[in-house]
């Protein structure tokens, strides 16, 4: 399976609960023989209303373009983050979730990549 299967791909409960829109990965433990730490995939983001990417707006400090950053916030909007362990089955085009999962916020309070500094 690659990423583009799992995206605009319909996510089901006990009913349709949207799209998902895009993924969550977390970075493992660095070691020193690797310039970059592991990554694994930690859940999905799911979207109620569009099929589209958020485009970095679920980042809450993003407010720019003004129009721009409205409407993804608008088309996004219920968006929550479903972890990789509820996901009970992945069919073509279908992702069933467990029963009883839990609905995480879709919304990045902080950058990944920390602001540059200078001197």
């Amino acid at each position: 399976m690659i990423l583009t299967e799992l995206l605009a791909a319909e996510v089901y409960g006990e009913q349709r609960l949207g799209h998902v829109t895009d993924v969550r990965f977390v970075l493992g433990s660095g070691s020193t023989d690797q310039p970059m730490p592991p990554a694994r995939l930690h859940g999905l983001i799911v979207s109620p209303h569009t099929k589209s990417s958020p485009l970095g707006f679920e980042r809450t400090e993003i407010r720019s373009p003004w129009p721009i950053a409205q409407l993804e916030h608008w088309l996004h909007r219920d968006s929550f983050l479903v972890l990789w362990a509820d996901i009970g089955a992945i069919l073509p085009g279908r992702i069933q979730l467990r029963p009883g999962f839990t609905r995480y916020s879709a919304r990045l309070i902080k950058s990944a990549v920390p602001a540059p500094e200078f001197e």
